[in-house]
């Protein structure tokens, strides 16, 4: 019988020694990262460029924006997964730790984000929806951590940093139409290049 504990060390210390059993399996989550930043980060441009009034449309078509980038990003994650499963080391217990980190993220980003838009259906009043760039930082600097945590990765660790201290930047730009600019440099900084990364050394270990 397994007994439970409530000790967050050493269950990250329990989930380092079991992505320690599969270290010599890739992580197979950089698609997915490049995926999120491809689509997030043209998101963000569209709503810069209506935001600083670049591109004269309804407001409302911000909301459209959204939408679309999330439906396009659900089919992209699902198509990605199914290639992921059929990977070799897909199994690993690194890749199962790490994924579920980041399905976390991806789950509570996305329960903030239906929050923030009930308060702006129920108000009428949209400001708190500036706050979602330090949200969405903020979950991404924990998913790095926890994922250097469990890899043994310094500069996912290091990607982690870069992302609260981004959300704070984030904090500064609020009302600020760069804001959305700024978002989607943060997108490439840690998802697509931290992605790419992760692609380039499956690649590698594959051959």
């Amino acid at each position: 019988m397994t007994e439970k504990t409530d000790n967050p060390a050493a269950d990250i210390a329990w989930m380092r020694q079991l992505a320690e059993q599969g270290r010599d399996a890739p992580l197979l989550n950089g698609p997915i990262l490049v995926a999120a930043s491809l689509i997030f980060g043209t998101a963000n441009m569209v709503q810069w460029a209506i935001q600083s009034g670049a591109l004269d449309v309804d407001p409302m078509v911000q909301l459209w924006v959204w939408l679309g980038a999330g439906a396009v990003f659900a089919i992209a994650l699902y198509l990605l997964i199914q290639r992921f499963n059929r990977k070799s080391g897909s199994g690993s217990y690194g890749n199962k730790a790490v994924g579920a980190a980041w399905s976390g993220l991806g789950f509570g980003i996305f329960v903030m984000w239906l929050s923030l838009m009930a308060v702006g259906f129920s108000s009428n009043d949209w400001t708190m929806m500036w706050a979602m760039p330090s949200v969405v930082a903020t979950a991404y600097g924990s998913a790095w951590i926890v994922s250097g945590s469990i890899s043994g990765r310094r500069w996912m660790t290091a990607t982690g940093l870069v992302s609260y201290a981004s959300a704070v930047l984030f904090g500064v730009l609020i009302g600020n139409p760069d804001i959305y600019l700024a978002f989607a440099g943060f997108m490439v900084l840690t998802a697509l290049a931290p992605g790419l990364v992760l692609m380039r050394q499956e690649t590698a270990v594959a051959a």
